[in-house]
């Protein structure tokens, strides 16, 4: 029998897009799927820019207006890689047109559009995906199964950070990011939303929270702006950063265990510092994305005496998606945790299932960031109705 094949169109050429596009071109090549992927289409508003993407990444064809990608009756999948301000309209329009959906995070801009979203594809009837790709990486993937297996026994405490600087230069300019009209929120949603997701993947939902954003450079330089009448420079004429620098927040979980989060890109010296530790009555474990191949793993039940933490590499072929790439101790990149969900995704696909993590966990992810914002506001705990 053939295999069936998915036409995948793909809306944002960027940083994302780039990811993306590299997952649907390498996924067959790693996973013996029972489905194919075809990379139709690619999507962005710069006509000359989307092509030399089309070029480089292997797409067949672009369009410069995403309408015309829902519209195109041999497009199964339709992947959102755009700003977060475009997420809500593109998502709810595919979904009535009976594509499958791929998003990425957060899902929306606010709480009322991650709704909205998923109320669609609930409504069609249609499958659909968030890009939250840090649940994919092999030593996450081995914590999971971990924590299911009671080696870390009763959960006491989540503690995540996530740290850039890349922002932490004053001069530097007012890109979407820094905007609310584009990007929804700046560090909480854009790095927070992932350490949220972590939480209730490995830890469980939240039921309670109570956090602080701020902003500590509040006007910053406009891209590419002038101001004739003033004969002023570009790096003179300045804009209002409308979004927050850094968010922290204390959370407790469900089952009762307490958690910790802090995002923020003013940690000066840190580039993509995701990291979490887990303390349970039998143990605790530790990731590092930048250190993505490996877990640390302290067992309370070891002999005295022979107690701390241990290192596994984890790049067994035994241990999740590791045995699709190379021999043991050959480490996978960044890249790699798009490719594992892309393959999770089809083959859920393929035998009927909703695809993990979803539009249920972008909208649930939402719920919190809404919470932090608003008790940010009113400096009170909020509780997750």
């Amino acid at each position: 029998m053939a295999q069936r094949t998915l036409s995948v169109g793909l809306i944002g050429y960027q940083f994302m897009g780039k990811a993306h596009s590299n997952a649907y071109r390498q996924v067959g090549r790693y996973f013996d799927l029972p489905i194919g992927v075809r990379m139709k289409t690619i999507c962005g508003r710069n006509g000359a820019a989307v092509q030399a993407a089309a070029d480089k990444f292997g797409w067949e064809g672009i369009a410069t207006d995403w309408r015309s990608v829902i519209e195109d009756p041999e497009i199964d999948i339709v992947d959102i890689s755009t700003p977060g301000d475009s997420h809500a309209e593109i998502a709810i329009a595919a979904a009535q047109a009976g594509k499958t959906v791929f998003c990425e995070k957060p899902i929306g801009n606010t709480l009322a559009e991650a709704k909205a979203m998923l109320d669609a594809v609930n409504a069609a009837k249609v499958p659909h995906a968030v890009f939250h790709n840090y649940r994919k990486a092999p030593a996450v993937a081995l914590a999971k199964q971990m924590i299911a297996g009671g080696d870390l026994g009763t959960i006491y405490h989540f503690r995540a950070t996530y740290l850039q600087d890349w922002i932490a230069d004053p001069n530097f300019p007012l890109v979407w990011r820094l905007q609310k009209q584009h990007a929804g929120s700046g560090t909480h949603g854009d790095i927070g939303a992932h350490i949220i997701d972590l939480g209730r993947h490995l830890v469980g939902e939240m039921n309670e929270v109570v956090g602080c954003l701020h902003t500590f450079i509040k006007r910053r330089p406009l891209v590419g702006a002038t101001d004739d009448r003033l004969g002023a420079s570009a790096s003179e004429v300045m804009g209002d950063v409308t979004v927050d620098d850094a968010s922290m927040f204390l959370a407790r979980f469900e089952n009762g265990a307490l958690g910790t989060f802090e995002a923020s890109r003013f940690a000066v010296g840190r580039k993509n510092y995701n990291r979490f530790e887990i303390n349970g009555s039998r143990g605790s474990i530790a990731f590092n994305l930048e250190r993505m191949n490996e877990l640390e793993y302290f067992n309370n039940e070891d002999p005295s005496g022979k107690q701390g933490f241990r290192l596994i590499q984890v790049t067994e072929g035994n241990h999740p998606y590791a045995g699709q790439y190379w021999p043991v101790g050959h480490i996978i990149g960044y890249e790699h945790t798009f490719i594992n969900l892309v393959a999770d995704a089809l083959s859920a696909i393929d035998r009927g299932e909703l695809p993990s993590p979803n539009f249920i966990d972008g909208y649930e992810n939402q719920r919190v960031l809404d919470a932090v914002e608003r008790s940010s506001d009113t400096k009170q705990w909020v509780k997750l109705a």
